[in-house]
């Protein structure tokens, strides 16, 4: 089983920038994107239905704006669109496709780095969701949350960890939040899983300021988190960095 999960910054720039072509090669089961950045008008046939996928959304009632999406070879059993809080749920940064006992989720998480408003918010939605993260694991199913969660959890996981301690994205309290639902809640990061001590090669996410893809000043912020079973089922992972479709980068994990 082979999933992908990419920030797209955009899927019709994206779309633009070969994306879906490149899709095609991949032969993957589930696609979970994030910052979609369009309406469902906006979007082609081609792009809500790739060859081979059916496409589900979840999309932000403010235009060119966040929201996320899934690709799937097989039709979901069921489609969560939202977490049934109002003020997140409008930004469209949260959906599940159930297929028989596994649940694949595509999540947004804020980001904190436009000023204090924001990053109180952030906060604010790290704290709700953390009783359906929970939830989720003590649920007896197999799930698999992919996206870009907008937090860097260790000092391998950027380049510049120390000029960043005070910024979001590697704020105290943000790493913290991980921790917990690594250590204690029982998620499991399939990556570092697979890639216990890797560093520059890991980063998914580069700045546009600065030269930092240039020169590797990069951020590991996009995962795939999964319940214990599943995650001991990954064998092998890969970060797609030929093509830039966006300011992220694809990161793919194959699952037995």
């Amino acid at each position: 089983m082979r999933i992908i999960t990419a920030n797209l910054n955009g899927i019709r720039s994206a779309a633009n920038k070969g994306f879906f072509d490149w899709l095609a090669g991949q032969d993957a089961d589930v696609v979970c994107l994030q910052e979609i950045k369009a309406q469902l008008s906006d979007l082609t046939n081609e792009i809500r239905n790739p060859a081979g996928l059916h496409g589900y959304f979840h999309l932000a009632e403010k235009k060119g704006y966040s929201g996320v999406g899934i690709y799937c070879k097989t039709k979901p059993d069921k489609v969560i669109e939202g977490l049934g809080m109002p003020d997140i749920d409008a930004e469209g940064r949260y959906l599940e496709c159930q297929f028989g006992n596994l649940s694949v989720v595509s999540l947004y998480l804020p980001s904190g780095s436009s000023g204090e408003e924001r990053q109180a918010f952030k906060f604010d939605v790290m704290a709700r969701i953390s009783p359906h993260l929970e939830d989720l694991v003590k649920g007896g199913r197999d799930v698999l949350i992919c996206g870009d969660w907008n937090i860097a959890h260790q000092e391998k996981d950027l380049k510049n960890w120390k000029g960043n301690r005070k910024n979001s994205g590697f704020l105290p309290e943000e790493r913290a939040w991980l921790t917990h639902l690594f250590d204690n809640i029982g998620w499991v990061d399939v990556y570092r899983q697979l890639h216990p001590e890797t560093t520059d090669t890991s980063y998914t996410w580069w700045s546009n300021r600065g030269a930092a893809y240039e020169k590797n000043v990069g951020w590991r912020i996009d995962y795939q988190i999964a319940t214990p079973g599943l995650a001991k089922k990954a064998f092998a992972s890969t970060i797609y960095k030929d093509i830039r479709f966006s300011d992220h980068a694809p990161l793919i994990i194959d699952y037995h």
